[in-house]
Parts: C-alpha cells; sequence; structure tokens
C-alpha cells in the first residue's frame, strides 16, 4: 500500500482548496506554512534516577484568527510531520466551526505506557518549561490529545501558574472540572459526531436507526456508540474493535456492557457472543453508518472500492487517504470528514475557555445546547459549499475552512 506522508496530504488539500479559490500564490504558500514551529528535546529524571532525553515539538500552524489551539500528544511515534499536519488541520476545523481560534499541535515521543505517575508529571511539567513563553489565553492554549488526559492538562496549567506567578486556568483546556475545566467536554467529539450524523440523516435521507460500526474502541469509540442510540432514535452496534482485533454480532451488541467489557478487560475481544473477525473485515461491513475512530490512512485505495456504508463520519484525524474520498464521492458513500466531524471536542474547550475567562460556568445541559446549535451550522454550510461547488465533503469543509482564514489574513494585512 501506498505510504502517505500526514502533512503532504493535509498541504496538498490546501492547495486543492485555494486553487479553486484561485487565491494568488502569497496567501497559497502562507496557507501552506506553519508560522511558527519548535522542535526542542526535554531532560527526565526517571525513577532510577537515570536521565532520559525525549524529543518534543510545538507547532503554531495559524493564528489569524486567534489565539492558536491544539492538543499535545504523548506517543513513541510520534514525528514533526504528524505534527504539522494536525496543527494544519485544527486550523481548518476551528475554522470550519466558526471559532475565534486558530490551530496548533504538540507532542512528545515516547510511551506513556512504560513510564510511572511520576515520570509523567516530570514530563509534563518540563514540556511547560519549555515551551512556557509561546502559550498563553491570547496567544496559544494547548488540550489533551493521543495519551495525555486531564490530569496532563491539570500539571501543565500548574506549571505555567507556577512559572508566571498567577492564576491562569484559560491557558489549558480538557482540565479537570475542580480547576476549570469544564461540564460536557469527555463525550463532546463523539457527541459532535453524532450531530453532524443526524443533520446528514435529515438531508440525504439516510437511517440511523440501521446498522453501525465502529472502528476504534477508544474514548471517542466507546461514546459514539453510547451515544448513537440516545441521540439518533435507535440503530445496532454490530461490530467494533481495537488495536487488539475486531467483533461482530449480526444481532448487534448492548454498547453499555462492551464499553464495561473494554474497560475491564482492556479489549473488545472475547467478549459474549462476539466473533473475531479480520480488522480490514469491519470497515467493508454492509452498515448504514461506520464511525472510522483510531488510525490514520485507514480507508484507503485498496479498500474504498470495499465500503458499503451509507455514512462514514470520521471521528479519527485523517482516516481517509485522498484517493479513498475520491473512490468514496464516486460511490455516493456520504463522507463527513474529520474537521468536521470530530470538532465537537475543540468547540467545547472553546466554551471551557469562555469560562474561565468570565468565572461563569455553565450547567451540561447548557453546553450541549451551544455544541449542536455550532455543528448544526457547521455541517449546514459545509453542505451548502458541497452543492454549490460539486465537490465531495471534505474538500467542501476545506473550502469553508481556508476561505475564513485567508480573509483574516488579507483583512489583517499579512498577505
Amino acid at each position: 500500500m501506498k505510504s502517505y506522508n500526514s502533512f503532504n496530504v493535509a498541504r496538498q488539500q490546501v492547495l486543492e482548496a485555494a486553487k479553486i479559490f484561485n487565491l494568488d500564490d502569497a496567501i497559497t504558500e502562507f496557507l501552506s506554512k506553519p508560522q511558527i514551529e519548535v522542535n526542542f528535546t526535554i531532560p527526565v529524571k526517571l525513577d532510577s534516577g537515570k536521565t532520559k532525553i525525549f524529543e518534543a515539538f510545538r507547532i503554531q500552524y495559524n493564528y489569524a484568527r486567534g489565539p492558536a489551539k491544539g492538543g499535545v500528544r504523548f506517543h513513541p511515534e510520534e514525528t514533526v510531520d504528524t505534527i504539522r499536519a494536525l496543527a494544519c488541520w485544527m486550523t481548518w476545523k476551528t475554522a470550519v466551526v466558526d471559532l475565534p481560534l486558530g490551530g496548533s499541535k504538540g507532542g512528545v515521543r515516547c510511551d506513556p505506557k512504560v513510564l510511572s505517575n511520576s515520570e509523567l508529571e516530570r514530563l509534563s511539567r518540563e514540556y511547560i518549561r519549555a515551551i512556557s513563553p509561546l502559550l498563553g489565553v491570547d496567544i496559544d492554549v494547548p488540550a489533551t490529545d493521543v495519551y495525555t488526559n486531564p490530569q496532563t492538562m491539570a500539571w501543565m496549567m500548574d506549571e505555567y501558574e507556577t512559572i508566571n506567578k498567577r492564576h491562569s486556568p484559560g491557558v489549558f483546556t480538557d482540565k479537570p472540572l475542580q480547576v476549570g475545566g469544564t461540564e460536557g467536554r469527555r463525550d463532546a467529539t463523539a457527541r459532535g459526531g453524532i450531530i453532524t450524523v443526524r443533520e446528514a440523516c435529515k438531508a440525504f435521507g439516510f437511517d440511523p436507526t440501521k446498522e453501525f460500526a465502529v472502528q476504534g474502541f477508544g474514548d471517542a469509540g466507546q461514546r459514539a456508540a453510547l451515544l448513537h442510540k440516545e441521540m439518533l432514535g435507535g440503530g445496532k452496534l454490530v461490530a467494533a474493535s481495537d488495536s487488539q482485533g475486531a467483533i461482530y454480532n449480526k444481532n448487534g451488541f448492548d454498547p453499555e456492557e462492551l464499553v464495561h467489557h473494554k474497560l475491564k478487560t482492556g479489549t473488545v475481544l472475547k467478549y459474549p457472543g462476539a466473533k473475531q473477525i479480520p480488522q480490514q473485515e469491519l470497515l467493508e461491513l454492509d452498515v448504514e453508518i461506520l464511525y472510522p475512530a483510531a488510525l490514520e490512512n485507514a480507508i484507503n485505495v485498496k479498500n474504498a472500492e470495499s465500503i458499503k456504508a451509507k455514512i462514514v463520519c470520521e471521528l479519527a484525524n485523517g482516516p481517509t487517504t485522498p484517493e479513498a474520498d475520491k473512490i468514496l464521492f464516486e460511490k455516493n458513500v456520504h463522507v463527513i470528514p474529520d474537521i468536521l466531524a470530530s470538532a465537537g471536542g475543540v468547540t467545547v474547550s472553546y466554551f471551557e475557555m469562555v469560562q474561565d475567562k468570565s468565572l461563569f460556568f455553565w450547567e451540561e445541559e447548557e453546553v450541549h445546547k451551544q455544541l449542536d446549535k455550532k455543528l448544526t451550522l457547521a455541517y449546514n454550510r459545509v453542505c451548502e459549499a458541497m452543492k454549490e461547488k460539486k465537490v465531495h465533503p471534505r474538500l467542501a469543509a476545506m473550502l469553508v475552512g481556508v476561505a475564513r482564514v485567508a480573509q483574516a489574513c488579507k483583512i489583517r494585512g499579512w498577505v
């Protein structure tokens, strides 16, 4: 299978949108590169007394529309190009949902599974010591991402406040409620995806009460399985997968019981009544809705022709390759692209920033109401662009995002 560099894919998407808008060379080049990029090393003393050096990154891709916003990942295979791509996509994601934010992303190349809790705390604090001058509620606001969590954000926030000697909860989001976090954040990514599926069903006549499958039964995948029936009035979860394998039952699984099994055993495998199937087979099942919530490039030129789902709701970042996008569009598979489908997380993170700034916190019902409003408007705007320009949904979403960022850059007089 063809190997993809994530940032090359992201750049190609920008260039495709710029060509349709006939943007000039200067703004096209400007939107194709990060504004600020930092690559650094972090020395961390391990519990053994030895010091280990970790490579780390923080990239602020674009902040024309507001302070940069993006998560911090702890991953053993982290690369600068992955971080560049994710910061790029975050720029369009915040613009598509019309948030007054830019896009950023950070990461540390490490294996958090082999680090103790105290080692993770020291790593988190050292990361902030290294980039503290680059952060701020009006500069760049980190959040959770792969293998980081609310506790990570609490450590990072505390370190930032210690360095700057002032209370600054809004500089980090996805924090625990006790230190300025918001209600409604934990299921926000999945909830946003379900809202876009609901709107797609309204717009194109799909049936959300039929079968659906979840590829990647991590946090977002689990919550999507739980919320699907609640928010869409039905639906049968017939397949789910994680890094250890995939399971199937034509009669369906109880999402709550499957989540309980996953949390208890660490995998979806060996769930009572489940048949183990190849990972690839899950993607090709004849279901109404498929939720890719795991790896990049899962849907590619080798399997796109075999995709039978009517809707592909991308809760993962970059699960569909450019060639596969075109194949799915020609097959009338409705792809809800990641920069729209998974925008619920950053949207509620923005709500957290607003609440931290005002020191007035919303009830969960209000968070859900405002998220629904934002994602519904965003989905419908992308649909309008899709129909106006006669393009596939991902390109339509890119057109909305790129147009808004390009306009901000031009108004500022940057290009």
